[in-house]
């Protein structure tokens, strides 16, 4: 097997520099842990960027894997596989919704809810009536629609003009919120939980207003659930704690176990919209990812499941609390966040990776976000926490 600096070079030599990586290669992983090339073993509390739901090497998703790539990988959507309509049918009855749209990713199901509820706005409004609401320090993709609906400067630096019709509100602003929304207005979209915006929840009263607004003026409410849903907080879809009903929701990280894959499932008010020849992707929905997602929906929709990530977050929520440099902890289950007193928290999530092989992620300066797997034990939890507080206390060394 080459070694680190080999590997790296080709990289450096031949990818666009797109992605600023840590100095591990990871060879592979079980459960919890990942594996570098030279055997040494790391507590993953990233999982893929909440990608890894259930884990490594889950041998239930290997074997469906292993089994339906030697049958056919892929057919493309001009014709039927046995998968597709059934993970469909499962998605719509998990969400209360009608009709699913397979994509690739995340951000492909964000530009198919764009192109969605700009069809919609003009069916019901005309061609003026195309401007989405969405929120300040949102996330919803890289892609130039989805990044137009993201509301962070560093991520959009560079890359305007943007895609225009997009008005941004702070999150839990009910006031800033009815005056952006008016009868121009085709959608509000928000992530209940803001993932990369880190770890941020929007509240009852807001989440409520977004409602009334959207039904008020003719405009669909969208929620991204592309980080926080199935099962991340202890609900299959983070909204149900709240008993508001979007319209459509996007899906992706854990709906394929590791394969890519993501959904737009929308409400009846918008299960017609698109019509043959309207939207379409090449691989989305194949029998191999659809066959996988089947399997990992089997075991994240386990209500015994959802009950203990409830519990194991609120513990591991107090015990984050309560660590040396930590002045706030948030989140919901397994969906967690801690707020440093320092700007230093890129260098604590380092450190925790080189020196105490933990992996963990900082959203921002002072924010450290931790999605472990949702199978963790609470063993696995103890170690990490005691992993995180020694990288706190600890002067760094790489």
């Amino acid at each position: 097997m080459p070694d680190f600096n080999d590997i790296a070079t080709r990289e450096r030599n031949y990818l666009l520099n797109t992605y600023a990586r840590y100095p591990l290669v990871i060879a592979r992983g079980k459960g919890v842990h990942v594996f570098d090339i030279e055997g040494r073993r790391y507590l993953d509390f990233v999982g893929g960027l909440g990608v890894n739901a259930l884990g490594h090497a889950h041998p239930r998703i290997v074997r469906v894997i292993r089994e339906q790539a030697a049958k056919v990988i892929h057919i493309s959507n001009l014709y039927y596989n046995e998968y597709q309509g059934l993970l469909a049918e499962k998605l719509c009855t998990l969400s209360g919704l009608d009709r699913a749209f397979f994509s690739n990713s995340g951000t492909e199901a964000i530009e198919g809810a764009l192109k969605l509820v700009r069809a919609a706005g003009h069916a019901t409004g005309g061609a003026d009536k195309c401007v989405v609401v969405a929120l300040e320090n949102s996330f919803h993709g890289r892609t130039m629609g989805a990044l137009a609906l993201t509301g962070q400067a560093k991520y959009r630096k560079d890359f305007d003009p943007m895609l225009e019709g997009v008005r941004f509100v702070p999150r839990n602003d009910v006031e800033a919120l009815r005056a952006a929304v008016d009868d121009s207005v085709c959608a509000i979209i928000l992530e209940p939980i803001q993932g990369e915006g880190g770890i941020q929840a929007s509240g009852q009263e807001f989440l409520a207003a977004c409602r009334e607004l959207a039904d008020r003026h003719q405009a669909a409410l969208i929620f991204d659930e592309i980080q926080c849903g199935l099962g991340r907080t202890g609900h299959a879809w983070a909204y149900q704690a709240s008993g508001v009903v979007p319209d459509a929701l996007t899906t992706a990280k854990a709906l394929g176990g590791g394969l890519p894959i993501g959904a737009l499932i929308t409400g009846e008010r918008l299960a017609d919209v698109l019509q043959p020849g309207d939207h379409g992707s090449t691989f989305p929905g194949g029998p191999v990812v659809a066959a996988a997602a089947l399997a990992v929906l089997d075991v994240l929709l386990d209500p015994a499941l959802h009950e203990r990530i409830q519990d194991l977050g609120a513990r591991l929520l107090a015990e984050l609390a309560e660590l040396p440099r930590v002045t706030a902890a948030r989140g919901v289950g397994l969906m967690l966040a801690v707020e440093l007193e320092t700007g230093d928290a890129p260098d604590v999530v380092r450190r925790a990776l080189l020196e105490h092989r933990l992996v963990l992620n900082a959203t921002g300066p002072t924010t450290i976000r931790l999605l472990p797997p949702l199978i963790v034990t609470d063993e696995e939890l103890a170690e990490a926490l005691r992993r995180l507080r020694a990288a706190l206390e600890s002067e760094s060394q790489v």
